[in-house]
């Protein structure tokens, strides 16, 4: 059984978590198999969006300290890297508990979607730890209050808070976790993919920088786009009043 399920379908790519006997709690192979995962969705075209997702009760509460070196978490920074160097749009779809390291490859996604009966948060400090993800992105998207005052008890947010504090883009039953963040991809799908990873790649990267470098960076990209076929298609699109046919190029 793989740990790692990975599937591409109209050119989505899917990243499930199979490990539900143990809450999808990470070990090293699931590790190992999300990262190469991360890796063959980079390298292949047909992959526009990605849709990371739990099988089971829930997204991932997660390392399994239970059975990992010790030193393992530490060395967790390279980990959310990986999520973050994505090309490609990435989605989250949360649900049941959302915890840890799980609650970290949600943040470092580009959307979430969460169901109803989500259970979010960091509870490294009840059992003696602290966190990477949580002070690093929990203080960066949570405010700051609300962050520090669940780091500190290791009590978890529902997804109503979530919502009212704008982490997740969507909260649906969990019946409909799935079509809710495929619909949102679909819609990605529906832009440019060149236009689409240079939004993502201006917005993401420009966020290190000043203001007025910012701009600039954006309008640099920019113009490395405007003579591309898709491009030069959308303008005729537009024109004719149908809808572009893209090729990615």
């Amino acid at each position: 059984m793989a740990l790692i399920e990975t599937n591409v379908t109209e050119k989505i790519g899917y990243i499930t978590f199979n490990r539900p006997d143990k809450l999808n709690a990470l070990n090293l192979e699931m590790r190992d198999g999300f990262v190469s995962a991360l890796s063959e969705f980079r390298a292949n075209p047909d992959v526009r969006v990605i849709i990371i997702s739990g099988k089971g009760q829930a997204f991932c509460t997660g390392f399994d300290l239970s059975g990992m070196d010790p030193e393992e978490p530490t060395k967790v920074d390279a980990f959310y890297l990986e999520i973050f160097a994505m090309p490609q749009p990435v989605i989250a779809a949360i649900h049941g508990h959302c915890l840890a390291q799980g609650a970290g490859i949600a943040l470092c996604s580009d959307i979430r979607v969460a169901s109803e009966d989500v259970r979010f948060g960091w509870h490294q400090v009840l059992r003696g730890l602290s966190s990477v993800s949580g002070p690093s992105l929990g203080t960066h998207y949570l405010p700051l209050g609300i962050s520090l005052e669940h780091l500190f008890t290791g009590e978890f947010l529902n997804a109503e808070e979530l919502s009212r504090c704008f982490v997740v883009n969507r909260v649906a039953p969990l019946e409909k976790l799935m079509p809710a963040a495929e619909e949102l991809a679909r819609k990605i799908l529906a832009g440019a993919p060149l236009a689409v990873r240079v939004m993502k790649e201006a917005a993401l990267q420009g966020l290190k920088m000043p203001l007025e470098s910012r701009m600039r960076f954006s309008g640099t990209l920019m113009s490395g786009i405007i003579g591309t076929e898709d491009a030069q298609e959308g303008l005729r699109a537009f024109a004719e009043k149908r809808q572009p046919i893209w090729k990615g190029k």
